[in-house]
């Protein structure tokens, strides 16, 4: 960082007038060194540290070739493998910025180079620049990663929203409604609301209602007496039972039957049970966390869910957003998942390649949390590479979306976000180049999680 608060970006080109146009279309937004050569690049970063720097591959004395170059690249990411380099090559030569990407630069433009293009291109690089040294950072100021939310690792702003929820509501008996994709940790918002609240010292059962048969359902909520059914041998205490005095989770709610759904209602109004087949009324003190994936309001209006249910369930409602509405916790999280299989698997991986980590960020993933651990994990197991490639993962062609859903609002968060930083975070002029209002806009911002402050800084 300069002294006066811009970013510093290196130039490395053998044209004086190149170096003199690029340092003219820059200067606004950066502190921007130049160097001519791979000796005085090496210097230039030695001296000012640049987070990203622009690379021609044709340097003295192989002007023509692309050796000198790919040389300086590799130079300049064992100095400081987090620089973000950006290479410049002929529209013949995509092989030679192939090979400069399996190297490890972060990006390659074909000459005659767009400035606008660069622009965008540059603004990316060194947020993930900024990006990875917080991550740095903050690992070695807990490399116990002692800053997770009772379990739960999130830094973007979206997360911080659901912690203060947490927080807010777990003090109180309220019943708490937890929705959001499959694999986003909604069993992890669960017990976090327990672990916060005066009943932490009870007991927290769990009851996963679509892995159990209907039939069965019942009698694992409720319990039920020696001889109440054919194979009832004993009493069985049920799971509310179990939870007395504590909380009952009632993960992917969504799925319970209509009859057991009235059973329940009565439950949550009176807190009191019979087991099946018995006739002692049991009063009980239970709080109950309930979680979805399903859209419970368009399961009313098909009459697959009791409205009156819904409303006690939902006293508090805290929506989980999906991975990719997380701004840069998937990499966090990555990073995270990365240290903990490498230990446990004994192995010696150093990190991600920038092709990888690009596509951390990138990524849709329909999974979410769930997916992205998994696919860490088996990177870790089957890498032959001392960082993770994008292969590793077996993300190579899988990034596409997997619905018409998903496709349109991936395309929408790009445009948005690629109109605001073109106008520098300028809500009234991104609008207009959107063709839609200014309150539209703020909307859709707030869907995708996306900040003015990112294009403003």
């Amino acid at each position: 960082m300069a002294e006066d608060g811009k970013q510093i970006i290196l130039v490395v080109d053998d044209d004086e007038n190149i170096r003199k146009q690029m340092k003219w279309a820059l200067v606004k937004e950066y502190e921007v060194v130049v160097a001519q050569d791979r000796a005085t690049a090496i210097e230039m970063y030695q001296e000012y540290s640049p987070g990203v720097m622009t690379l021609d591959l044709g340097l003295p004395p192989d002007p023509d070739g692309s050796a000198e170059g790919l040389r300086t690249l590799q130079t300049m990411l064992q100095l400081h493998p987090q620089v973000k380099v950006i290479v410049i090559t002929g529209n013949q030569e995509k092989n030679t910025a192939l090979k400069a990407i399996e190297l490890g630069a972060y990006d390659f433009q074909n000459k005659p180079v767009d400035l606008d293009d660069l622009k965008i291109v540059l603004r990316r690089a060194y947020r993930l620049y900024t990006l990875e040294n917080e991550l740095l950072a903050l690992r070695e100021q807990t490399p116990d990663h002692e800053q997770a939310f009772e379990g739960i690792i999130g830094e973007s702003a979206a997360m911080q929203h659901i912690f203060g929820m947490i927080e807010k509501v777990a003090t109180t008996d309220t019943s708490v409604l937890v929705t959001g994709e499959s694999g986003v940790g909604k069993d992890l918002i669960a017990q976090a609301i327990h672990a916060r609240s005066l009943r932490k010292n009870r007991p927290f059962i769990p009851i996963n209602c679509a892995a159990i048969p209907e039939t069965l359902l019942e009698s694992e909520l409720f319990g039920y007496e020696r001889g109440a059914f054919t194979g009832a041998h004993a009493r069985k205490i049920g799971k509310l039972e179990l939870a007395h005095e504590g909380t009952l989770f009632l993960d992917e709610m969504g799925e319970l039957g209509f009859q057991l759904q009235v059973k329940l209602l009565r439950f949550l109004q009176d807190q009191i049970i019979e087991r099946i087949g018995g006739k002692e009324q049991i009063q009980l003190d239970v709080r109950v966390i309930a979680a979805t994936n399903r859209d419970l309001q368009e399961a009313i209006t098909t009459a697959h869910f009791r409205e009156d249910l819904f409303f006690r369930l939902n006293e508090i409602h805290i929506a989980v957003p999906p991975l990719r509405q997380r701004e840069s916790d998937p990499l966090l999280l990555a990073n995270i998942f990365l240290h903990k299989f490498s230990q446990e698997n004994n192995r010696g991986i150093k990190g991600f390649t920038q092709a990888a980590q690009k596509l951390i960020l990138e990524y849709a993933w329909p999974g979410n949390v769930r997916e992205l651990r998994s696919r860490i994990k088996r990177a870790v197991v089957m890498t032959d590479h001392s960082s993770i490639t994008p292969e590793d993962m077996d993300l190579a062609v899988d990034t596409q979306p997997t619905t018409l859903k998903e496709a349109r609002e991936q395309v929408e968060r790009k445009l948005i976000y690629e109109a605001l930083e073109r106008n520098r975070g300028h809500i009234t002029q991104t609008a207009k180049d959107l063709g839609v209002t200014r309150p539209t806009l703020h909307d859709l911002m707030k869907k995708y999680t996306i900040s003015k402050q990112e294009f403003t800084n």
